[in-house]
Parts: structure tokens; sequence; C-alpha cells
């Protein structure tokens, strides 16, 4: 396995807790009023208000999927992906939406900004976020062209 490809195996998993943990944005409103909401803390505000279903689609995509694609492109680098099992079918599937997350917050900054609502700011979170997902799709281009397996 290459340094590369090694590296952005640790890489992709650590930004990608970074970026669910750490806020996102930050809005200022009036001046006075300051939030910077978490991916986690907008699920879960999500969740307790009235949009579980919201939360649970945020979720899905946000969390679940990021995941599952994180695990499935392990496996394959480390060559467990032989017999290929859910995780390695669904990653091209995955993958699609990789940065959808990151343009939905950019969209809702640019949103903020332009109705004059608040001041709106990206946040470490978005960018740690952003890395996994950039990370994570160079392992997969890594591990896909080296076809690497232990032994092999």
């Amino acid at each position: 396995m290459g340094l590369t490809l090694a590296l952005a195996l640790v890489l992709a998993p650590l930004f990608f807790g970074l970026g669910i943990v750490l806020p996102l944005m930050r809005f200022e409103t009036l001046y006075f009023f300051d939030q910077s909401p978490s991916l986690l803390g907008v699920i879960a505000t999500l969740w307790t208000g009235d949009d579980p279903v919201l939360a649970l689609v945020v979720g899905l995509v946000s969390v679940v999927f990021p995941v599952v694609k994180l695990v499935a492109i392990a496996a394959e680098a480390l060559g467990l992906s032989r017999k290929p099992g859910l995780a390695v079918r669904l990653l091209p599937h995955l993958s699609r939406w990789s940065l959808m997350d990151v343009v939905l917050v950019a969209l809702v900054i640019v949103a903020a900004k332009t109705g004059g609502l608040a001041e709106a700011f990206s946040q470490p979170g978005l960018w740690f976020y952003a890395g996994s997902a950039l990370t994570a799709a160079i392992a997969h281009g890594l591990a896909g062209r080296s076809g690497t397996a232990p032994g092999a």
C-alpha cells in the first residue's frame, strides 16, 4: 500500500469526525445573536424540533452514507473487496453524494448573505467535512488503481 493511500485512509475519517462535530458556519444576526451549529447539532435540532423526517434524511446523507463510503474504501484498499459485499457495491453510488452537504451549506450561507437576514461565515467544520470528501475521493482513486491486496 502506498504512503499516499495510507495517509488518505487515515486523514479521511479524521477530517470527517472533525467535520461533523466542529461548527460548520457562524450566523450573526443584528450584531447581538451569534450561532455556530455543527452538523450533529443541526441534526439534533431538526430531530427535537418538528422535522424528524428531515433530520433522518440529513443524517443519512451527511453521516451514514459517508461512514459506509469510508468503510468501503478501506475494504477496497486493504484487498477485502475481492468478494464484493454490500458496502463495496454501494461505493460508486455513494460517491455521487460526496460533496452534496458542502454545496448545501454553501447555498445556505449565500442565501443568508443575500437575504439580509444574517451575516454568515464558514467555519472549520465545513472545511474539514469538505477535506474528508476530497481525501476519500483520492483514497478511492488510489485504491481502485492499485488493486492492492495483502499478499498480491
